[in-house]
């Protein structure tokens, strides 16, 4: 436990109905009474996890705001320590002022992520249970928010924790063998260990196949929509959102600069980017919007090339096909509800081999549901997790369990190649460490401030 108390505002700044000050430790109630006028006086004295209504008010006695207050009693909380929220009214001068009150009588202003953090030091969570709560509160999709929550209950933490135990139960006949070595069983038991490591490093490696599948519903997919003046760019990314979020006009050059939104595939946050036609210009602040453009294809995981069926490729058309390269993408031959359709599919599949093609009509919305489908297949790749499939989401995890993966290996290429077993403990005990960092069992403090230093203040 912590000597001091930390307080902060819990709830994001700006004007709503409820704002809620959190304040964690030891003093929290002492904190709270000189500010807190109840309609029952003795509100301490009547149990922990109750609510109570009343009035904050400052040093002068002056009412600052009606309030409510939860009282909530270590070690029966988020952190383990006493912990009191006043529920105020959700304006930003209201929250800063009750905030200032609680400060004022002795609190600390919390650190980002400082209340999940005391909770895990007070081993209320382990690591990869608190890093799940900023997954939560950024998740994106229902399976995003499935996937958080499932690593909130501790299903990839008891996953890991089976892991490790069977490397410690290596690690401890291992031990057993280097420690008694006139009883002759070095070689069985190097056999043993060899079969059961490469076991152990099977199920890593599963989970390591996992992960791709696993940022892609914890991040989602940075997505780009490129084309030509007039193709249907704007008209496709309002389809898609079901809204008329892209102005649309018959004049080429309309969207200059870039707009994105989160659209949601299946359970995919796919951000989704709405750019500036790709042409030659002597706008300069078209320039810029190209620019951008060039830019953004660089960096996006999937390209939503929009071509116009009414027209035949233009040289302008081919110059951009070429400019995608081996990225992923996807061809939309847009405008398929004209009269005359001149544009030539295999031409476009000569042009771009390996990408979909796909007609669509981005003003009718024909070929939107084909479109998610190819999205899904192409992004997923067949990796569909099943409902008992532990995925990972973290790439700090990810990275732990690839150091595991490479001592797993060192420890089976030390039993083949035939070195003294006390060496090879050496790699089992890495391994088991480097799993640790996932649950925090083998944490440093410079790893956990740079975990929870993400975090918003007062969570």
């Amino acid at each position: 436990m912590y000597e001091d108390t930390i307080a902060a505002i819990a709830t994001p700044l700006g004007e709503g109905g409820i704002g809620i000050v959190r304040v964690s430790g030891p003093e929290a109630v002492e904190i709270a009474k000189p500010i807190f006028r109840a309609k029952n006086k003795n509100w301490t004295a009547a149990g922990s996890h109750r609510l109570f209504y009343g009035h904050i008010v400052d040093r002068a006695g002056v009412v600052v705001d009606e309030a409510l207050l939860s009282y909530m009693q270590a070690p029966h909380t988020y952190t383990r320590e006493d912990v009191v929220e006043i529920n105020c009214h959700g304006g930003i001068v209201p929250l800063r002022r009750v905030l200032e009150l609680v400060l004022g009588c002795g609190a600390r202003l919390a650190e980002p992520g400082e209340f999940s953090k005391r909770a895990f030091l007070n081993g209320r969570l382990d690591l990869a249970q608190a890093e799940s709560v900023i997954d939560i509160i950024r998740a994106r999709t229902d399976a995003g928010l499935k996937l958080a929550v499932s690593q909130l209950r501790g299903e990839l933490s008891r996953h890991i924790f089976s892991l490790q135990h069977k490397l410690l139960g290596l690690l401890a006949q291992l031990e057993a063998v280097v420690d008694f070595p006139e009883e002759g069983l070095e070689e069985s038991a190097a056999a043993e260990i060899m079969v059961m490591s490469k076991d152990l490093l099977s199920e890593i490696e599963k989970l390591i196949k996992g992960a791709e599948t696993g940022k892609i519903y914890r991040e989602g997919i940075s997505t780009v929509i490129i084309g030509r003046p007039n193709v249907g760019k704007s008209s496709l990314l309002n389809a898609m959102l079901r809204e008329d979020r892209a102005i649309v006009t018959e004049i080429p050059g309309t969207t200059r600069d870039m707009i994105e939104e989160i659209i949601n595939i299946r359970g995919i946050p796919l951000k989704i980017i709405d750019t500036a036609g790709l042409r030659e210009t002597e706008d300069e602040v078209e320039k810029i919007g190209v620019a951008r453009t060039r830019d953004s294809i660089g960096r996006a995981d999937l390209i939503l090339l929009v071509l116009d069926a009414a027209r035949g490729l233009t040289g302008g058309d081919r110059s951009i096909l070429e400019s995608i390269g081996e990225k992923k993408s996807i061809i939309l031959l847009n405008k398929v509800d004209v009269a005359e359709i001149k544009i030539e599919q295999g031409e476009v599949e000569s042009l771009a081999p390996g990408s979909p093609v796909l007609w669509i009509s981005a003003k009718q919305e024909t070929g939107l549901s084909e479109l998610e489908d190819t999205i899904v297949d192409m992004v997923l790749g067949g990796r569909a997790p099943s409902s008992d499939t532990v995925l990972v989401a973290s790439l700090r995890h990810k990275q732990a369990l690839e150091k595991a993966a490479s001592h797993l290996a060192e420890a089976i290429n030390g039993i083949h190649g035939k070195l003294p077993l006390d060496m090879v403990s050496i790699d089992l005990r890495s391994a088991w460490e480097s799993l640790g960092e996932i649950t925090g069992s083998s944490s440093t403090e410079e790893l956990l401030d740079r975990i929870f230093a993400d975090f918003c203040i007062g969570k």
